[in-house]
């Protein structure tokens, strides 16, 4: 029998049961391919993320460089931020990591994180947006939004996510009212092009702007809070408002809020809290 070390973590949240729920493993070595589906689709959260020892002698507690993936209930993805928050409060909460900042080899290169008074600092890619023609996306954006206005939409070639300003006077409550079905959205798109949709607005009071993140293509209805999807809202914004340092508000039902900062080496940070709510083992 295998035992896996476990955890639930809520990021992006200040207590539980808030932000976005990631499961996060331990590994002392690569476990067999199929395995790391299964037990992602075991745990059923949008992301299931498996931090590795890349040598023999490395050590959770000391160690500053890891191997890290990402699963979804139904397949690998290239980058997850909520999950990445997650893997690093194992490291820095439970582990007792001495370092201030670890690093993670994953499939979008390099990422960190870093400690930062009572934050984690994700260090990730800046993932511009492409503006779009609407007429190319009528049908989809129909089945999502309805008769919605749409000031623009914008392609993430890289991850493979649409963003969708919509236009005044759509507001905050306007957002959280959306629910498209996500059959009608893997009518439209069969995944090849688009993986995931980004509604948003323009903030009011504290935040900068709003938004929801739809991703039927991953096995995931709604990410509740999603890290990834601000590496495309954050550039969207910062030249919109003409800033580089944002803060955002994901207005799902659980809801979290993430603190954006567009650097001048062309990388983006995003901070945020996270809560471990769950340890135990994993026997298999």
């Amino acid at each position: 029998m295998m035992e896996i070390p476990l955890f639930t973590v809520d990021s992006f949240a200040r207590s539980a049961f808030e932000g976005n729920p990631a499961a996060v493993c331990l590994l002392e070595k690569a476990l067999p391919e199929e395995l790391y589906q299964k037990i992602a689709s075991e745990m059923n959260l949008s992301e299931t993320a498996f931090i590795m020892k890349l040598k023999s002698t490395d050590d959770f507690t000391s160690g500053a460089r890891f191997s890290l993936r990402w699963f979804t209930p139904i397949h690998e993805i290239i980058l997850c931020g909520h999950a990445t928050l997650a893997s690093a409060a194992v490291l820095f909460y439970k582990k007792e990591n001495s370092n201030a900042e670890v690093a993670f080899e994953t499939l979008s290169g390099e990422v960190r994180v870093r400690k930062q008074e009572e934050v984690l600092v994700l260090d990730f890619p800046n993932n511009k947006p492409e503006v779009q023609d609407k007429s190319e996306y009528h049908d989809l954006l129909k089945a999502a939004f309805g008769e919605m206005c749409i000031e623009e939409v914008c392609l993430c070639k890289k991850t493979k996510n649409l963003l969708v300003h919509l236009a005044d006077p759509c507001d905050r409550s306007v957002l959280m009212s959306i629910k498209p079905e996500a059959e009608k959205l893997l009518r439209h798109e069969d995944g090849t092009k688009i993986r995931g949709m980004i509604p948003t607005i323009k903030g009011e009071s504290k935040y900068d702007f709003f938004s929801r993140y739809f991703s039927p293509w991953h096995g995931v209805y709604e990410d509740p809070v999603c890290g990834s999807a601000h590496t495309v809202l954050g550039p969207y914004w910062s030249e919109k408002l003409g800033k580089k340092k944002l803060l955002a508000y994901q207005c799902s039902r659980r809801g979290g809020e993430l603190q954006v900062e567009l650097r001048d080496d062309g990388r983006v940070e995003i901070a945020g809290r996270a809560v471990v709510v769950i340890q135990g083992t994993l026997k298999i």
